[in-house]
């Protein structure tokens, strides 16, 4: 069975052929009446004859003609749907036609957007461009994405925590040993001890008229030392000085201890400032406890000095 379309078809075909017949034939009756041909039924001497005859032909010639194009308008409004899309033409892509190169329209950062665009749909919902873009200004910062929760570490024990402290630590280097204590270059002979009978004063009973040394107020059994680094010439019983030791010292001169109770040194030993050399106490020509103590410019009795001026000359402070 024909469809509606091809219906339609054949009127507009059929009603174009009759128009253009009755135009042919009106076209050549027309000549033949203007030509003195005459038409049927007529006599070719009537002019008046021949016009008459051609007037209703004239009229069917419009109206034939007046139909044809009715049909024609008929037939197109009759056509399908998609025949009609086919001739239409569609707006392109905003910003671009089939007679301009696409071009992006290029945003400043001086233009600012005041308001959200709204979505631009194209007929047929063209998928080529679905929205406008955003300003800058507008768009929205992308979404922070969530942080893991952090994981609950294991707690150490106390040896484990200790541990990381331990390695972290430098190896300390083992400290050098302490120097040995710094010798005193020169000392009294009884550090700390008070004097009681000054040097040169005057006394008849002494031999010499005078007193030769100076004496210390010690009790018995006190450490005497060394007042420098020395030799020991004697260490024994001298008569009126009792128990008695002799030091040459380094610089010539000699030191005399008298009175001990007890002798801490021999004769050729070699001593340094500070040693001890004996114990004081009240021994020989001596009228109580205490150190007789002389400096001698030679070893014998009367080639004496002061000695608190001799040992504080060479750097001596505790007396």
């Amino acid at each position: 069975m024909p469809s509606f379309s091809d219906a339609t078809r054949r009127i507009v075909r059929t009603a174009s052929a009759g128009t253009a017949a009755a135009l042919l034939n009106a076209r050549s009756l027309s000549s033949r009446a203007l030509g003195g041909g005459g038409l049927p039924g007529t006599s070719t001497g009537s002019f008046s004859g021949v016009r008459a005859a051609a007037s209703p032909l004239l009229r069917n010639r419009a109206k034939v003609a007046s139909g044809g194009v009715a049909a024609l308008a008929l037939g197109a409004l009759l056509l399908p749907g998609h025949a009609a899309a086919q001739a239409t033409v569609h707006p392109t892509v905003p910003g671009s036609s089939v007679f301009t190169a696409s071009a992006a329209p290029q945003q400043e950062d001086r233009v600012v957007q005041v308001a959200a665009p709204s979505t631009y749909k194209q007929p047929r919902s063209v998928s080529a461009q679905d929205s406008v873009a955003v300003a800058h200004n507008l768009a929205q910062p992308p979404a922070e994405q969530p942080q893991p929760a952090a994981q609950p570490q294991p707690e150490q024990t106390p040896a484990e925590q200790a541990q990381p402290a331990q390695q972290a630590q430098p190896q300390q280097a083992q400290p050098a040993p302490a120097p040995a204590p710094a010798q005193p270059g020169w000392s009294s002979p009884a550090p700390g001890a008070p004097t009681s009978n000054p040097y040169h004063k005057t006394n008849h009973s002494y031999a010499a008229g005078f007193h030769t040394g100076v004496d210390f107020a010690v009790r018995p059994g006190t450490p005497l030392v060394a007042v420098g680094d020395a030799t020991v010439v004697s260490a024994g019983w001298a008569g009126a000085y009792g128990n008695q030791v002799v030091l040459k010292l380094s610089d010539g001169h000699f030191a005399q201890y008298a009175h001990m109770s007890k002798l801490g040194v021999h004769a050729g030993q070699k001593v340094h400032a500070g040693d001890r050399v004996g114990l004081s106490g009240n021994t020989g020509n001596s009228t109580g406890p205490h150190l007789h103590f002389e400096i001698r410019t030679a070893n014998r009795y009367g080639a004496v000095i002061d000695p608190i001026k001799y040992l504080s000359a060479h750097g001596a402070t505790n007396f």
